[in-house]
């Protein structure tokens, strides 16, 4: 009977500590539940998987999509304050580090691979890192991308040349964007996301940029007309966490959760690559008028958006030696000012 008894306290030790073992963490981010349209939700998903699998089930994420755990900054308040995980756009981060907006220089990537080597390999991104976890807690894991470079929509003209954008009203993510769109005469109003269905329909917004795979996400189709695809920035997001909560994982854990996040990322990566054109050519099936600007009008764009937004970025203060670490991961060498 002692032998018995000893066997099922084991046991139920055995038990407990399996169940203390399994930590619940949640994950949030923007847009739909969809993988078909939310890029995101995709590395989410995947990401989700993964880490249950590379920790033997004792860490398993909460997926939380289309905000329903708050707004940008809500959000990254929760990622400072609670052990948690989250997607995070400009806004988000901007706040807590203001030198992040550096890295969205117009045309300051020819293509995936150039941007991705930056933002994986580069001095300036390091910094970045630490900069976040020095001043809030937080830790970069991922820059996960969103869908493609990004493209303007509007619904009053074809825009192929920056004089186009004369008097229309813009959506603006952050007040980068809002610069961004003031250098080519339009103005530009600070709209959370999950406004823009509607202030594109009544008109408080003319128009906004998104990459495909998000004007998709948001049916943005249904009130927006033209598709000009100007490829001015490379479209990302950044998984950051509690910085607290990763620390205090066992080596172990935080090596099998940093693996997961890796591959996840890759494979987000290679999906949203496959994707772009197909998503294009939806939103032409959906009517929408789509504009391939020429290298020409492709320079214009340059010409104009690029000093503006380094005025921009010297205007709001950010030191020059931040915007000298882009500039030479990025690999220019020629930059307008």
């Amino acid at each position: 009977m002692k032998g018995l008894a000893s066997a099922g306290m084991l046991a139920g030790a055995l038990v407990a500590g399996t169940a203390q073992a399994a930590t619940t963490i949640n994950l949030s981010y923007n847009g739909a539940p969809d993988p078909d349209k939310n890029a995101v939700h995709v590395f989410a998903t995947n990401l989700k998987e993964l880490v249950e699998e590379k920790t033997g089930g004792e860490l398993q994420l909460e997926l939380y999509p289309n905000s329903m755990l708050g707004e940008e900054e809500d959000r990254m308040e929760q990622t400072m304050n609670t052990p948690s995980l989250n997607v995070a756009s400009f806004a988000g981060v901007s706040p807590l580090v203001e030198e992040i907006f550096v890295s969205a220089i117009p045309f300051l990537f020819e293509d995936f691979e150039a941007a991705r080597t930056f933002f994986d390999e580069g001095e300036y991104w390091n910094e970045i890192e630490a900069a976040l976890h020095e001043r809030a807690g937080i830790e970069m894991l991922a820059v996960v991308e969103e869908g493609g470079f990004l493209a303007f929509t509007n619904n009053k003209t074809p825009i192929t040349h920056p004089d186009d954008f004369e008097g229309l009203r813009f959506r603006a993510m952050d007040p980068s964007q809002v610069a961004l769109y003031e250098s080519f005469g339009a103005s530009g109003t600070p709209i959370p996301w999950t406004e823009v269905y509607m202030a594109l329909r009544t008109g408080v917004a003319d128009g906004q940029m998104n990459p495909p795979m998000y004007i998709i996400l948001g049916s943005l189709y249904e009130v927006q007309d033209y598709l000009t695809l100007a490829n001015i920035q490379y479209s990302n997001q950044f998984l950051v966490g509690n910085a607290e909560m990763i620390e205090g994982w066992d080596d172990a854990t935080r090596e099998a959760f940093l693996e997961a996040v890796a591959e996840a990322n890759r494979n987000a990566r290679e999906h949203n690559e496959a994707q772009v054109e197909e998503r294009i050519a939806f939103l032409e099936e959906q009517g929408m008028e789509v504009i391939r600007p020429s290298e020409d009008d492709i320079a214009a764009f340059r010409d104009v958006g690029q000093p503006a937004y380094l005025e921009w970025l010297r205007e709001r203060g950010i030191d020059q030696r931040w915007i000298d670490l882009a500039l030479e991961d990025a690999g220019v060498t020629e930059l307008l000012d």
